[in-house]
């Protein structure tokens, strides 16, 4: 018979919650942790359609005081045709759980709900521990974790640190601990020209040729040399569109969109004070919009990253790299109150057909959120 936590995990995949739809995954939730002695409030936000659910749930409410974090919205599952099993069915099959969130991340969810359980059962009266769920990271998650942070400093729930259940490995479990992330800085640019004949090129104004100067900088570049945590600042064009379907015709405006993932030497305002100068030099009218999603963060590494890579090696017998690459998560919003850290499930089929993880892996990660529940409380940090 499956654990409990490879049926938790199953009964999460079954519940059809594609942003911003909650699909009855946080009543299943409520009721779990209610049942395990959470005290457990709702967190809803936004209005109308992009209104969205969240839930908050804590257990004590003495210090020390530790918290998980993760989402239980789930990207679209594409072609459903494709599909060998159901993608809302948390079909087990040749050791593995199949089904959409599978790995991104209700079977990491599951596994820190596990984890809990068990701890609990033996030591139930030790601090607090909070889970911090949200039904809004795979969209613009405006209204998810933001919003519970700034919730939980008014309310008092500022936790001790944090662990977010995101597939951080991309091989086995304990391969990789996430002890940071990039920035992400998005450009919409439009530069306006005059159009013209092709073949008389002084009576137009072509905006191709300054907006080519203007990406110039972050056209496929490397902004530094990183740090000791980051791999250098990257930038990319992304697109280029004219509207223009004819070969003779100078066009009359062209736009294009960038997009920066930047370390920690950077801000997102002092690049965009950069580029708009640099654009302002090239010259001619253009318009830049912006839209930074994230700003750089890192937990140094220190007793909270020992304490962890500790709880993983003890498990696993792996001790787990520190990294900061990839994505954008939502501990960039936790890193305003405590420290953070990303750990969970292998990550190699998330948002793809067939998502999948191993039942086998599950198991393991709940284990290891358990060893770092015993060694957080024993020890501290």
């Amino acid at each position: 018979m499956p654990s409990y936590a490879i049926q938790l995990a199953q009964d999460l995949v079954r519940c059809p919650s594609v942003t911003p739809a909650e699909g009855g995954a946080l009543d299943l939730m409520q009721d779990e942790l209610c049942k395990l002695g959470f005290d457990c409030t709702r967190l809803p936000f936004g209005r109308g359609v992009a209104r969205i659910d969240n839930l908050f749930a804590r257990r004590g409410t003495s210090g020390p005081h530790f918290a998980f974090a993760g989402h239980i919205d789930v990207v679209p599952v594409g072609d459903f045709a494709k599909w060998q099993h159901d993608p809302f069915s948390g079909a087990l099959h040749d050791g593995k759980l199949f089904g959409r969130g599978a790995a991104d991340m209700k079977g990491g969810v599951a596994a820190f709900v596990a984890a809990v359980a068990e701890f609990i059962q033996h030591t139930p009266d030790l601090g607090s521990i909070s889970l911090i769920i949200t039904g809004d990271e795979e969209a613009d998650a405006d209204f998810g974790t933001v919003k519970m942070v700034e919730w939980m400093e008014v309310n008092k729930h500022v936790p001790d640190v944090c662990v977010v259940g995101e597939p951080t490995n991309p091989n086995q479990i304990g391969d990789v601990i996430k002890n940071g992330r990039r920035g992400s800085l998005s450009c919409h640019l439009q530069i306006d020209g005059t159009q013209g004949h092709v073949a008389y090129p002084h009576l137009a104004d072509n905006p191709i040729t300054r907006l080519l100067a203007m990406l110039e900088p972050v056209n496929g570049t490397e902004l530094d040399g990183g740090n000791d945590y980051f791999d250098p600042s990257t930038a990319n064009v992304t697109s280029i569109d004219t509207n223009n379907g004819a070969g003779n015709i100078i066009p009359s405006m062209v736009t294009a969109k960038f997009n920066i993932r930047f370390n920690t030497n950077h801000k997102s305002d002092d690049l965009i004070g950069w580029l708009e100068e640099h654009f302002e030099g090239v010259g001619g009218p253009w318009r830049a919009t912006w839209r930074t999603s994230a700003q750089p963060f890192v937990t140094p590494v220190g007793a909270f990253t020992d304490l962890m890579q500790g709880a993983v090696e003890a498990v696993t017998g792996r001790k787990p790299v520190l990294s900061t690459s990839g994505g954008t998560s939502d501990a960039r919003f936790i890193t305003t109150i405590c420290p953070v850290v990303e750990f969970g499930l292998v990550g190699k089929t998330m948002h793809q057909i067939d998502e999948h993880v191993y039942v086998a892996d599950i198991d393991q990660l709940a284990k290891v959120y358990h060893e770092m529940l015993v060694q957080f409380f024993k020890d501290g940090f």
